[in-house]
């Protein structure tokens, strides 16, 4: 029977969990610690020293050096955002600022400093240099948030990891990005969760049986704050400055690439069913799973076989 190795640390403002399989798993889940470490010290909107914070305050002034992993994920992220016609923006940066959900100082802003927030937010702003790792934002005041990104490419780099260690079988969560790495180790499919989004953490209205695959859930009930009886939660909707209001409760992407089920999940969310079940039909290989503000449960056709629906729910 194979080596298992199993671990749990924090990072990126999470709790990471691995479950990996082989004769250097332990060697393996070490050097994805450090690998996602570095990679928050990189691109971390909050630490001091990171690319992003570098970017964000050198705003309307030059064209700055970035580390090229930075580069591409910021050029992933436009590319992303192109797709979804601006549902995914990573220059949403002014507006998380500005309500504060991840802080201990969250407020409800007024319509002027929503307007005010808003006019910073254009995708089209940011300004790449993909040969010289060159990168700037067009305007001052405006801001890169990684934050719905970021997660899912260290995923995909935690997965690289395992296959050069000559790992088969390995599961990792950042957070609620899940990602698998073949089956588990006797064979069978993984079974992965769907989070029932008005139940306590871990109470699942059904699960994916996968394997080479990453699950991403986007949903207004982890991250919030109350103000009069109202939940503000931390998905942001450019268009109208608040927390996005769609129909939706959750939407889980699934994809064989973390970085883009991040992306699109998020993008999903803030389009709604309609207008998000229309994108999901226009990206090969990327399917979703849609709980509605009604309970109602909505899967995409490649998920037939895949998902199974809890009778309790």
């Amino acid at each position: 029977m194979e080596t298992k190795y199993e671990t749990e640390f924090f990072a990126m403002g999470t709790v990471i969990n691995q479950k990996v399989y082989g004769k250097n798993s332990e060697f393996a889940c070490i050097q994805v610690e450090n690998e996602i470490k570095r990679i928050e010290n990189i691109m971390s909107f909050f630490l001091e020293d990171s690319d992003i914070n570098k970017l964000n305050k050198n705003a309307g002034k030059s064209k700055i050096k970035l580390e090229e992993e930075t580069i591409y994920v910021i050029n992933k992220a436009k590319q992303l955002s192109k797709l979804s016609s601006g549902a995914f923006d990573i220059t949403t940066g002014p507006l998380v600022k500005l309500w504060g959900v991840f802080t201990n100082h969250a407020k409800v802003p007024n319509k002027k400093e929503i307007d005010e927030a808003q006019k910073l937010i254009r995708y089209e702003d940011i300004i790449i240099d993909v040969k010289s790792n060159l990168a700037m934002l067009r305007r001052k005041g405006q801001m890169v948030d990684l934050g719905a990104i970021a997660k899912g490419y260290a995923a995909d780099k935690a997965i690289e990891i395992y296959k050069k260690n000559g790992i088969k079988s390995a599961f990792i969560n950042i957070g609620g990005n899940v990602m698998v790495l073949g089956k588990k180790n006797h064979g069978d499919l993984w079974t992965i969760g769907i989070q029932n989004p008005d139940k306590v953490r871990g109470e699942c209205i059904g699960a994916l049986l996968l394997e080479d695959a990453s699950v991403v859930t986007s949903g207004g009930y982890v991250r919030y704050f109350e103000k009069n009886n109202i939940k503000y939660h931390h998905i942001m909707d450019f268009r109208t400055g608040y927390p996005c209001s769609s129909g939706l409760k959750s939407v889980t992407a699934i994809s064989n690439k973390s970085i883009e089920a991040d992306a699109l999940s998020t993008a999903i969310f803030v389009l709604g069913y309609e207008n998000g079940r229309k994108l999901v039909d226009n990206i090969d290989g990327l399917e979703a799973i849609f709980i509605t503000e009604n309970d109602e449960i909505k899967i995409t056709e490649g998920l037939k076989d895949k998902f199974v629906l809890f009778e309790c729910v």
